[in-house]
């Protein structure tokens, strides 16, 4: 047995064995995986300094200390596994340009040859025109393929870390996912811990779990609308950000959190992923990643006692990385694969320009 435990984190390993005996929970059950303390998982690559889910973000996240690259599961009318993360197309291409009339249907109505069409790329040069690079104009839609072929490559062993997205969309796409990974040998006895899969519904996690029983599982954890109840609060005003809102939104009761832990643990998870607050959320890329804290202290000691992992998203802000490692959180997606390495493992800094133009862009 492999303990998910670092070699050089001793400590690390005694906190975890006294929880585990604590709670009686068989260390075979829980941490019987080959995952990184503090995990660095790339949410959809480095999409901080290239557009997320394309090849530039991933290759950029792999050679500058993830441990995982995360991305969202879709599925193309012909069948195709894609890496993108909005239900529709309209905010990372160019769609309107080239489908006006079919702008805002889903991904799932659209065929492989199709999306080859669309520009996947200008619009972060547009949107962040400081971290603009010419090479980002018209780079694809990125396969599922792609991104496994760029972890398989890294100088470094590193994972995928894949959510089902919108799932209901996409019928038997659990199915789909496991013959992809049984046939990219993903599941191969050595890749243990280097797959983790992920997902936000309760249904698509017994799926996950009836299809590939083996594999390390986290429920993703939100408020209202179906997921934890939220406590009565006053309503998002007109001039507030969603920011500013999710910031002091707060879940019903203990109760309620635990019933989240409870279901996680009784259909396959190993672990849950709490959505966080950014200590600054006010800029123009930090105000789309910042939510509810379903992190405190009391939520991880929680999970903890339940022998459940909980990797935490998304961290951008040394401040923050700081204050949920105190907190106890084990791994952490972030849009910003180089500072989590300066925070998390206490690596130099990076040219980011450097490195982009060595993997040519």
């Amino acid at each position: 047995m492999v303990l998910l435990i670092n070699d050089k984190k001793p400590q690390y390993l005694w906190r975890f064995l006294a929880l585990t005996i604590l709670t009686i929970v068989p260390l075979s059950t829980v941490w019987a995986f080959d995952i990184p303390e503090h995990a660095i998982i790339a949410h959809r690559g480095d999409s901080y300094d290239a557009p997320e889910s394309t090849l530039p973000a991933y290759k950029l996240a792999c050679e500058i200390g993830a441990d995982y690259l995360e991305l969202d599961l879709q599925r193309t009318k012909d069948g195709k596994l894609i890496a993108l993360h909005d239900n529709n197309l309209k905010r990372t291409t160019n769609i309107e340009k080239v489908f006006p009339k079919r702008a805002n249907e889903p991904v799932s109505h659209f065929t492989w040859q199709e999306l080859q069409r669309l520009d996947a790329g200008s619009w972060f040069n547009h949107r962040y025109p400081t971290r603009a690079r010419s090479s980002f104009k018209g780079l694809s839609i990125v396969t599922l393929k792609q991104v496994s072929d760029i972890a398989h490559a890294c100088s470094h062993p590193v994972g995928l870390y894949i959510e089902t997205k919108v799932p209901k969309l996409f019928p038997g796409i659990e199915k789909d996912l496991a013959n992809f990974l049984k046939r990219e040998h993903w599941l191969d006895k050595k890749h243990d811990g280097k797959i983790i899969l992920q997902t936000f519904e309760k249904p698509s996690l017994v799926a996950l779990q009836k299809v590939m029983p083996d594999v390390p599982k986290i429920l993703l954890l939100w408020t209202g609308d179906g997921y934890i109840d939220a406590a009565p609060g006053q309503k998002k005003a007109a001039d507030e950000s969603y920011a500013d809102y999710y910031a002091h939104v707060k879940v019903a009761s203990k109760q309620a959190f635990e019933k989240w832990l409870d279901f996680a643990k009784e259909h396959g998870a190993i672990g849950v992923g709490p959505s966080t607050v950014q200590t600054h959320h006010q800029g123009r890329f930090s105000s789309q990643f910042s939510y509810m804290d379903l992190a405190e202290p009391w939520m991880v000691k929680m999970s903890h006692a339940k022998g459940l992992l909980v990797h935490a998203y998304t961290v951008d802000q040394k401040v923050d990385f700081e204050r949920y490692v105190k907190s106890g959180v084990d791994g952490f997606f972030t849009n910003r694969t180089e500072l989590a390495a300066q925070v998390l493992r206490n690596k130099p800094a990076v040219d980011i320009d450097a490195e982009l133009t060595s993997l040519g862009y």
